[in-house]
């Protein structure tokens, strides 16, 4: 078999590529098994292995492809495939290892703004690597290290958003405005990537094949073609084209940053024997003056004419002078005609001697003259034009007697069978503007004296700066345009961090507004509003949020993260049949969510079948062992079966999935309630009102708790922070009633009653709780219709109203008797 040339190779990775990005993962790995064959030794071949193993969740295949090369640090893809294999493996330490192996891989690497459509970067940079080794730290307990991680992952790239959210979940207090701004790194290299890929685009590829055109049609002109980034001169095979490139370089390129992506713009002094430059077309014209849109009206084209000095004896009979009406910079102006002859007779001379006359264009630069050889080989290839009008100085010239010398044959040819130019319209433009069709014209005619720079006085003007000009305002204007997207991004991103923030402390009012005021396109998007309807949930407003679920249910029915909420949501309402139609719902679409066992298990929960919501919570935890909220849910049912051990052993499953899962806190702290354990409970209490501070139930927990322990005073603070929390919360207001009234404070404890009756006026308690009260403050007749109002809402108390009837009663007579 013949050996395997790099060609084939080449062409796998191609393959394996391209199905990786089409997600045809199975495909992928079987080319790339191939490919490993091939290359047993190679490090990308084991990489792109790992990769689709890793694709396909086969973690134990990825971790075994890439430990050799991954744990060495030999080749970035590997570690950081390695390091995602170890993470949902639970090898967290040998992870962490490799990603810090291969430090100098990647600690300088920035993909910003590289992937696009038609290019990858497979490899990861420094923000990615950060973000995964701040996951293996974090799930290894190295907490601090992990928010360092974090920190330098937004550092390097704002817009990783998977290392905000763990930073909140981490309870870190963020500066959101802070971290989505344009960091220096992110504007370097932006600025890296506008000069690495930004070609020279000021003309578009319709100008360019024009230009290509033209330069093809004129056989007086150079093309040019690029090979390997250079430019290179394809001139004609004619003596005449080996003796023009010889002297002459008539192709300047527009210097960029990129050398292989520029595009070359004829410079000035291109035009030679009346071989025009090509004219760029008016869409991409370039003008000095931004104010000035449109090109003048551009010469005609320039034709060859024999020039008196070639082959013309006419040292006596030298040409008129030109007026002096027309200047032009370093011409010749104010001769006598003595200084002419002169002129012409050295010219004659020269063309003698091979050596051309040098005439000034209007840029400064000279036009050259050709040879007597080269004359006769081109006039053996372009006959005149018979029918074109001849100039002034041509017929000056057909008027002079013609000499008799050794150029004869040549002087014939310009008089007869040369080509002659057309008149040319003068090509100044109003206020001193010069457009790019102007530059490197002969100057001839009446023509008005232009300002010209440094370097046109010099005699070279810089047509590559005039055209750089609009190609940096190009490129500015579209950095700026970039700038103006990314900070566009980077306000929404801010907005939604500022919320997910608030959310994370469970400032879920202020959560709840910031998420309100995010436009309507981004705001009512599944995810935003799932995390309005969390807040609502956070705060007991069960019904509110129940409203934005359906709405979330209507846009996105497949959606199942946060639907567990819901659920609980339907609980406290106590909506046992649009509960059990969600839970069937849920578990025809993925049986195998965590999610869906946990609305099942909510449903038989609420039909108060506790075994039965075990069971499911059980498979919820089994299908994902992170899940804190199914742990928090199985703790509740063993509570509600009285097996506290049971619940105690759910609840620190909770924590250990999620530390600062405060439902699970709340749980541990009403088992040791309920086992008579109160100093622990409030330990337990205060800690979920530390990680959820605005929490109203919390607060009256230990409250409870403090009532219990005969500490009423220190109870009523905590009645009194949670009323305040929730003013609607009937279960704060009502205990803060009854710890006013054990203090003898009747008149406090009345007016806390009222409102409490005008947010639940059918409870029994607050009726009997009045009577009371009103018994305290002798208005016999308001306690004994507040006793009768709760005799009949709760008719299996009458045993105790009726007592503290006729304890009023007797209290009653006995002041009789006293008066």
């Amino acid at each position: 078999m013949a050996p395997i040339n790099q060609y084939t190779t080449d062409k796998l990775r191609q393959l394996i590529y391209y199905n990786l990005d089409n997600n045809n993962l199975s495909n992928a790995l079987f080319l790339a098994g191939r490919l490993h064959a091939y290359e047993p030794r190679a490090s990308e071949a084991a990489y792109l292995v790992a990769l689709c193993h890793l694709r396909l969740n086969q973690y134990k295949a990825a971790y075994d492809c890439s430990k050799n090369s991954g744990s060495r640090a030999t080749h970035l893809g590997c570690a950081y495939v390695f390091a995602q294999a170890c993470l949902g493996l639970g090898r967290y330490a040998e992870g962490i290892a490799a990603l810090e192996k291969s430090r100098m891989h990647w600690i300088s690497k920035n993909n910003w703004g590289k992937h696009t459509e038609t290019k990858r970067q497979h490899v990861p940079d420094a923000a990615a690597v950060w973000c995964l080794l701040g996951k293996l730290l974090q799930a290894h307990e190295e907490t601090k290290r992990a928010i360092e991680c974090y920190a330098e992952a937004l550092k390097a790239n704002p817009f990783m958003w998977d290392a905000f959210t763990a930073l909140c979940e981490l309870g870190v207090n963020v500066r959101v405005p802070n971290v989505f701004k344009v960091t220096p790194e992110l504007a370097s290299s932006m600025g890296s990537n506008n000069t690495e890929d930004r070609s020279n685009s000021m003309v578009d590829e319709s100008t360019t094949s024009s230009m290509s055109h033209s330069f093809s049609n004129d056989p007086f002109s150079v093309s040019t073609s690029r090979a390997n980034g250079e430019v290179k001169q394809t001139a004609s095979k004619s003596a005449l084209f080996e003796k023009l490139n010889a002297s002459t370089n008539l192709v300047t390129p527009v210097s960029t940053s990129n050398s292989q992506d520029t595009m070359e713009t004829p410079s000035g002094p291109a035009s030679v024997f009346g071989a025009t430059v090509p004219r760029i077309r008016e869409a991409t014209a370039v003008t000095l003056d931004d104010s000035v849109a449109v090109e003048p009206p551009q010469a005609p084209t320039r034709k060859f004419r024999a020039l008196a000095g070639l082959g013309m004896d006419v040292g006596d009979h030298a040409p008129p002078k030109m007026k002096a009406s027309t200047l032009r910079s370093r011409s010749r102006i104010d001769r006598d005609p003595d200084e002419m002859d002169a002129a012409s007779s050295s010219a004659a001379t020269s063309v003698g001697l091979g050596i051309t006359e040098r005439k000034r264009t209007v840029s400064g630069h000279p036009a050259q003259v050709a040879s007597t050889a080269t004359l006769k080989d081109f006039s053996a290839h372009n006959p005149p034009d018979p029918m074109a009008p001849q100039r002034r100085s041509v017929r000056i010239l057909n008027s002079i007697t013609k000499p008799q010398s050794k150029f004869s044959t040549v002087s014939n040819l310009g008089n007869r069978d040369t080509r002659e130019l057309k008149k040319l319209k003068p090509t100044g433009t109003k206020g001193g503007r010069a457009n790019l069709s102007t530059v490197g014209r002969v100057v001839s005619g009446n023509r008005k004296n232009e300002p010209m720079d440094a370097d046109a006085k010099s005699g070279n003007v810089n047509v590559s700066s005039h055209l750089s000009a609009p190609a940096s305002r190009s490129q500015v204007n579209e950095k700026a345009k970039e700038l103006e997207s990314i900070q566009m991004l980077l306000d929404l991103f801010s907005r939604l961090g500022s919320g997910y923030l608030a959310l994370s402390h469970y400032q879920c009012q202020e959560a709840f507004q910031i998420f309100n005021t995010i436009t309507p396109s981004q705001r009512d998007t599944p995810w935003v509003l799932a995390q309005m309807a969390r807040s609502l949930f956070q705060q007991a407003s069960y019904a509110e949020a129940e409203k934005i679920y359906i709405r979330i249910r209507t846009m996105a029915p497949a959606r199942l993260e946060d639907l567990e909420l819901y659920s609980t949501c339907l609980w406290h309402l106590k909506k046992d049949v649009e509960l059990s139609f969600l839970a069937h719902e849920l578990v025809d679409i993925n049986r195998l969510s965590p999610q869906a066992w946990c609305i099942v298990g909510n449903s038989f929960s609420l039909q108060r079948d506790h075994d039965q919501a075990l069971k499911c919570f059980k498979r919820a935890t089994h299908l994902d062992p992170k899940f804190a909220y199914a742990f928090t849910l199985q703790g509740h049912e063993h509570i509600s079966n009285e097996e506290y051990d049971k619940a105690m052993g759910a609840y620190r499953s909770a924590i250990a999935a999620e530390n600062r899962h405060y439902n699970a806190w709340y749980g541990l702290g009403k088992v040791y309630e309920k086992q008579g354990k109160y100093d622990v409970a409030e330990q337990h209490y205060r800690t979920a009102a530390t990680i959820n501070p605005t929490n109203a139930v919390l607060i009256c927990c230990i409250g409870v708790v403090l009532e219990k322990m005969k500490k009423p005073q220190q109870a009523l603070d905590q009645y009194t922070r949670s009323s305040e929390l929730d003013p609607k919360s009937s279960l704060s207001r009502f205990k803060k009633a009854r710890v006013l009234m054990a203090l003898q404070r009747p008149d406090l404890a009345l007016g806390e009653l009222l409102v409490l009756k005008d947010i639940a006026p059918d409870e029994a308690n607050v009726h009997f709780l009045l009577g009371r009260v009103y018994k305290t403050l002798r208005q016999k007749g308001n306690a004994i219709k507040h006793f009768t109002s709760a005799l009949n809402l709760d008719p299996k108390a009458s045993h105790h109203i009726k007592e503290a009837m006729e304890q009023m009663e007797d209290e009653v007579d006995e002041d009789e008797l006293m008066t």
